[in-house]
């Protein structure tokens, strides 16, 4: 059994173990990488596991979404996760995550709404791969990306609309440069992110993106879909002098490795056909250098 369905399968032999359901998100967020810091040492000690369980949630959810293993049973796996979440708070949960996320609402009081937002947009994928306007694209990002950034500046007490406006403009620039750095692996997904409107105003074409055409009019569409990423990533730049130590050197951080992700298509010359930038380790020392000093 594959290791994303083991963590969508595991239960607890005790449910009362809230400790030991806490462990399994904060296990599952050390094994998985990513382009940016998971509940890292950046976080309040005593927040880590709550961050840790929305991580947890969201990652086997996006797994499900995602991931081979999940390929004829995605939709209704989803669904499953959604009912489990519906219920806690309702029924004694017996899934690891479950039972520490439903810890860390009751604690912290936070909101189902949020964590439901980003298992419609994991739904979505499973019907939708293609989107007419960039107005479709924004509203995905809007329910698979913003939820988070929200939820985090929560856990940490914080619940005010002009720090989540910042937080949903930075969540959304991750999400678009996710995005735009995927363009050749979300394709073998049978997957394209790109608006079709802008296909059509470059003179691309998707037909042009399967046969891996590298040209001019592509390095122009990935041109114009960067400069609007970065647009959103400078809209968010106040957040992080606006948020307490240490929160405000992780969301330093986390914006530096987002912008990094833009200044390494350009530097590829917006070929993102043939290589995939991505961020590595040692990437990370400079990024956190300038993150102290911009803190």
């Amino acid at each position: 059994m594959s290791g994303t369905i083991k963590e969508y399968e595991a239960r607890l032999l005790n449910p009362d173990d809230v400790d030991g359901a806490y462990r399994f998100c904060q296990d599952l967020a050390r094994r998985h990488y990513e382009n940016f810091p998971v509940a890292s040492r950046l976080i309040r000690r005593d927040l880590r596991r709550h961050v840790a369980a929305l991580y947890a949630f969201a990652r086997i959810a996006d797994d499900m979404s995602d991931e081979p293993e999940h390929e004829g049973a995605r939709r209704e796996r989803l669904l499953d996760w959604r009912r489990q979440l519906a219920e806690v708070g309702e029924k004694p949960p017996t899934h690891p995550v479950f039972v520490a996320l439903g810890a860390t609402l009751k604690t912290l009081d936070l909101p189902k709404q949020p964590f439901d937002d980003l298992l419609s947009a994991f739904l979505q994928d499973t019907e939708k791969s293609r989107y007419a306007t960039f107005a479709e694209v924004l509203d995905y990002c809007r329910r698979s990306a913003n939820p988070v950034g929200r939820i985090v500046l929560m856990i940490h007490g914080l619940r005010d609309e002009e720090l989540f406006r910042y937080s949903d403009a930075i969540c959304t620039a991750l999400q678009l440069a996710n995005f735009w750095q995927d363009v050749s692996v979300d394709l073998k997904k049978d997957r394209v992110y790109i608006p079709e409107e802008d296909f059509k105003a470059h003179g691309y074409s998707e037909a042009d993106l399967r046969m891996g055409v590298f040209n001019e009019r592509f390095r122009s569409l990935m041109k114009f879909e960067l400069s609007r990423t970065r647009a959103l990533f400078d809209q968010g730049r106040p957040l992080p002098g606006r948020l307490p130590w240490p929160l405000s050197l992780e969301i330093r951080l986390t914006w530096l490795g987002g912008r990094q992700i833009l200044k390494m298509i350009h530097r590829q010359d917006f070929d993102v056909l043939r290589s995939r930038p991505a961020l590595r380790k040692r990437d990370w020392i400079p990024l956190a250098a300038r993150a102290l000093v911009g803190a």
